[in-house]
């Protein structure tokens, strides 16, 4: 885990010119379709960095293969600070441990600059799923053991993986059904054609608001502010089930020292201030920031924690 950190916290050194950078537009990869939580936490960054920066930031979302496809496009591009991208579990810190053939490899080709934001993933159920607690939930599948359903939000998600580390610690057999995206997940959970679903805060809070989906459990270390009186699936007892998710951006290994300084910098501002928090807060998200090695320290504990996770659940992707 020392050389993964190492390889995560090496930034080539040599550059002069940052002094002068930008001198002209940067390309930031988003690796998903626009309208999701990626594409406009990127669109948000994007806006207020151009002002801070003088140059345009041109969002160009490439999406496919789990976010793997415009990943790959970041992590193969040169280093010369004009093409970043957004990164998130999927590509950065889960892929490498299902996709055998990824064809980057995320520790070594691929620079931390700044962890953006954090959502909460909430445990949510259709109304007429008869538990109101996620003990009661547990209890419901032991009584129906393979008969309750859980939508998957694209395989080797947090959401998926979340679901299989729930299944394994309370010892309950679940039917998995996969899907691939959010929004077609969250529609049938609504039209109770599967029971439950983990998720982004964000994409079912108005689901929530309207009386559609019942929230069991945050699978966060700490309670949403947006949902305040939903417990955690840690305070159920289950401090293993814990995850987020996140949105950081990254840079192509090799990117000069000054330039990550210097995009850190600015983005940490555009996350400090009062619009930001807010816009990201009835988002659903929590500003982050703070350093590129902090970020690079993030991304070491997620990989380890969820390679173990897969290998212990025996997740696999087609």
């Amino acid at each position: 885990m020392h050389i993964l950190l190492g390889a995560w916290l090496f930034i080539s050194s040599g550059s002069a010119f940052a002094e002068d950078y930008p001198v002209k537009p940067i390309k930031l990869i988003v690796p998903y379709p626009a309208g999701g939580g990626t594409d406009i936490a990127a669109r948000w960054l994007g806006q207020k960095l151009s002002e801070g920066l003088h140059q345009q930031i041109i969002v160009d979302n490439r999406a496919g293969a789990n976010g793997n496809l415009g990943t790959y496009a970041i992590a193969k591009s040169a280093p010369d600070g004009y093409l970043v991208g957004m990164a998130t579990p999927g590509p950065v810190t889960v892929g490498r441990s299902l996709y055998p053939d990824l064809p980057y490899d995320p520790q070594k080709d691929l620079v931390p600059i700044v962890l953006a934001n954090e959502s909460p993933i909430v445990l949510v159920v259709n109304q007429s799923v008869p538990a109101k607690s996620l003990q009661e939930l547990i209890s419901l599948a032991k009584e129906r053991p393979g008969r309750l359903t859980a939508a998957l939000v694209s395989a080797g998600s947090v959401p998926h993986l979340l679901t299989e580390m729930l299944k394994a610690a309370a010892g309950i057999n679940i039917l998995n059904v996969p899907y691939k995206g959010g929004g077609p997940a969250a529609m049938d959970v609504v039209s109770a054609q599967v029971d439950m679903l983990f998720s982004v805060l964000p994409l079912v809070l108005p689901y929530i608001t309207a009386g559609q989906l019942r929230p069991i459990a945050i699978a966060s270390e700490a309670r949403s502010a947006l949902l305040p009186d939903v417990p955690t699936v840690k305070e159920a007892g289950f401090g293993q089930v814990t995850g987020t998710a996140w949105n950081g951006i990254v840079a192509p290994a090799g990117t000069p020292q000054d330039i990550i300084i210097r995009l850190n910098g600015e983005v940490t501002k555009v996350l400090a201030s009062a619009e930001t928090k807010e816009r990201f807060a009835a988002l659903g998200m929590e500003a982050v920031g703070g350093s590129a090695a902090s970020f690079a320290e993030f991304l070491r504990a997620e990989s380890e924690k969820w390679s173990e996770v897969i290998k212990a659940a025996h997740v696999q992707v087609q």
